[in-house]
């Protein structure tokens, strides 16, 4: 095995995502993940701390994405019209790899207490970062709460139509997660 083999990171994800698949999360490994993807286990533990944190991988990319996306916006944009260009932002970095992982991805998740519990923290740290950005905008408090929310859950409802959709078209993530925050903006103008 080698050491430092280019394109590790994306080996241990694919090979977890297989065995999670094949046998469950709970069933999988550290061991067996790294003899999946070809490396030791300390190249492992170098690149996660342990398996539950495979499945977190891109959330400080995703978090920066979003929140430099926000803050570049246009000066006279809205909330939620700078949520919109920080979804756009990180839509571009996603490809087909993260296309092709994403209902597999969840599927380990729906099936795992212990990832579903992870999921959530990794929504939370999604929405701080979205908010940090819109307050750092002038954004007030709740507006920018309000306006993270939402742009995490279009995210999520976007991703998770692109990842289900047809595999071998070239479309792109950012009219899925835009169309998402569009029909929750409609949505919540209707709460009244």
């Amino acid at each position: 095995m080698a050491r430092w083999e280019p394109g590790a990171r994306e080996r241990i994800v694919v090979a977890a995502v297989d065995l999670f698949t094949e046998q469950g999360y709970d069933d999988t490994t550290v061991a067996q993940i790294a003899e999946r993807a070809g490396i030791t286990k300390s190249t492992f533990f170098r690149h996660f701390p342990d398996k539950r944190e495979l499945l977190a991988a891109g959330q400080e990319t995703l978090s920066r994405l979003l929140a430099e996306g926000i803050a570049d916006a246009p000066a006279g944009a809205s909330p939620l019209e700078a949520v919109a260009a920080g979804l756009t932002r990180a839509s571009d970095e996603m490809g087909p790899t993260n296309r092709e992982l994403g209902p597999r991805i969840s599927a380990a998740v729906a099936a795992s207490t212990e990832l579903q519990e992870r999921a959530v923290l990794k929504n939370v740290g999604l929405a701080a970062a979205m908010t940090e950005a819109l307050l750092a905008r002038g954004t007030t408090d709740p507006v920018a709460h309000l306006a993270a929310e939402l742009g995490v859950l279009a995210f999520k409802r976007g991703f998770a139509e692109w990842s289900e959709g047809d595999r071998d078209g070239t479309d792109h993530l950012a009219p899925y997660t835009l169309a998402a925050l569009a029909d929750l903006r409609a949505a919540s103008s209707s709460l009244g």
